[in-house]
């Protein structure tokens, strides 16, 4: 039976496939946008939140420095609302030798990204809490960028030009009548049943899991190698510009204001399987060294969450199979009709989200191709509808916003400044929301507390709004806060432990969260002390 008819079906929620799909449906297609869970879940959901200037890369990788510097502009322009103008600095520390910062402004050039050497004193004066020894600094074109933001930006992109969004839909089948693809078939994860969709084409933008994805069609040994990163959120913006160390890409050596607080990373390191990533506890310390060796005083912050992402990184045989850090950062796009004599089906891998725009440009341009069909792209010409009529993101948005109607307007969270008619709001638009899926849209609990205060307040509003009982409330906040734990379990340390017992005392002490109303089966407690390694996976986004 076929549910629905279509002429694309994109696999994938993140970035890419939220790319792909707008960029589809611009084009006047019929498209369909899958994911087996929410949007932005995955590897969009799991990174430090840079929109790059280019500066990384300017020795490393000169043409994706050229595309991250275009890209930047163009983000800027069409997703206002998810990116805040903070420019960045490279600096040189006193642990880094200076011979990599000598080609820095000559790639830069190369590259066409601007930039400008400073001295110490501007450095300083711009952000005081750089290390007092830094030896050179540059000054770039960074932002950062809330990743969710621009995946629902995106998203709601689409919609407006007619896709469909199906999210918390598993995609387990691919059909095909001899070489040519003709549907998708999904489970629907919430509603139960089965969906099918029959489609001209697949485009398969399901980022280190686009392996196993492409199998459902019978195009095996696609090799998408998961490299693995850790990032550490601290407890404030130790700093309002982005830095970065001016050494070639390293562990640990970026710096990122994102809202409320500062994130540390990343580590690179290859996974076995993107659904199961470790924290290390030795790379915890290792993020917070580099963090010293860039800001005066960074272990005196405290480390309020830690996660896992990882990197589709595309199988790069010049280096060894584990040495992901050196792999390519570059978009590939396999053809499957090249590769596996199959009509209807391309793959994309790589990339950063930087370019998340330009990936699902060079993908769609070569699926009008396979299709005979001239279909211009004009994603990088109309700003997304949540960017209309608003200016970059500021911090302080939210609470110029508070201050105008602090008096009528309960606030629900006062680390994020998230009000309860924000969540009200957001809740009667989806109202099979999970409190883990309405964080990733209102940064619930994603302040210092780590959810100690507002989890409870948006729980109750579940059942003032009738959206659940008493029991189900219970449950959602216990699956919310296991989450918000989870991140916890790698850095407790110092003041950490302390707010982090305090959350525990209120959870279980006074609401008794283990056990809900007519919970005859509750879990087993989760354990706040820290697990070993092998324990410290499937870590919240």
């Amino acid at each position: 039976m076929t549910d629905l008819s279509v002429d694309v079906v994109v696999i994938g929620g993140g970035a890419t496939g939220a790319g792909v799909a707008r960029d589809v449906a611009m084009r006047g297609l019929s498209v369909v946008l899958v994911d087996r869970a929410d949007l932005g879940q995955g590897t969009t959901g799991r990174y430090h939140g840079l929109l790059h200037s280019g500066g990384r890369y300017v020795i490393s990788d000169p043409e994706s420095a050229r595309e991250c510097a275009e890209e930047n502009a163009i983000i800027t322009r069409i997703h206002t609302d998810a990116v805040e103008q903070t420019g960045g600095l490279f600096v040189v520390t006193p642990e880094d030798s200076e011979e990599y910062s000598e080609g820095f402004m000559a790639g830069a050039a190369k590259a066409h990204m601007p930039a400008e050497e400073i001295t110490i004193a501007q450095a300083l004066s711009r952000e005081p809490r750089l290390h007092k020894g830094t030896k050179r600094a540059f000054a770039v074109l960074d932002g950062t960028v809330d990743g969710w933001a621009m995946v629902w930006g995106a998203v709601e992109s689409a919609k407006e030009h007619g896709a469909t969004v199906l999210t918390y839909h598993e995609v387990d089948k691919i059909h095909r009548v001899g070489d040519r693809v003709t549907a998708v078939e999904c489970i629907d994860r919430k509603a139960g049943g089965r969906i099918t969709i029959d489609c001209r084409f697949v485009i398969n933008a399901g980022g280190p899991w686009a392996g196993r994805i492409a199998g459902f069609a019978g195009c095996h040994d696609v090799d998408v190698v998961p490299g693995r990163g850790i990032m550490i959120a601290m407890n404030h913006r130790l700093v309002n510009s982005v830095v970065n160390r001016c050494i070639y890409p390293a562990d640990g050596d970026i710096l990122v204001p994102v809202h409320t607080v500062s994130i540390i990373g990343t580590t690179d390191v290859k996974a076995d399987d993107p659904d199961n990533l470790p924290i290390p506890r030795n790379e915890v310390q290792q993020m917070l060294d580099s963090g010293a060796a860039m800001i005066d005083g960074f272990r005196e912050a405290r480390a309020v969450h830690a996660w896992s992402g990882a990197r589709p990184l595309v199988k790069d045989n010049r280096v060894k199979a584990t040495d992901t850090r050196h792999m390519s950062r570059g978009m590939s796009v396999l053809d499957h009709l090249e590769r596996d004599d199959l009509h209807g089906l391309l793959t994309i891998t790589g990339g950063k989200l930087t370019t998340y725009r330009l990936m699902a440009k060079r993908i769609v341009d070569i699926m009008c191709e396979q299709l005979g069909e001239d279909r211009p792209c004009t994603t990088d010409q109309e700003p997304v509808p949540t960017s209309r009529k608003t200016h970059n993101y500021k911090v302080t948005h939210r609470l110029e916003e508070r201050d105008h109607h602090f008096q009528e307007d309960q606030i629900i969270c006062e680390c994020e400044l998230m009000s309860k008619q924000m969540f009200t709001e957001l809740v009667e638009e989806n109202p099979d929301a999970t409190l883990d899926d309405l964080r990733r849209r209102l940064r619930l609990g994603m302040g210092p507390c780590q959810g100690g205060f507002c989890s409870t307040r948006a729980a109750g509003l579940l059942c003032t709004n009738g959206i659940q009982d008493s029991a189900g409330a219970t449950l959602e906040l216990r699956e919310f806060m296991k989450h918000r734990w989870m991140g916890l379990w790698p850095i407790l340390a110092g003041a950490q432990v302390r707010q982090t017992a305090l959350d525990e005392w209120i959870m279980r002490g006074t609401l008794d969260i283990d056990h809900a109303p007519g919970d005859e089966n509750p879990p087993e407690r989760y354990p706040v002390g820290v697990p070993t390694d092998s324990e410290a996976v499937e870590v919240a986004r």
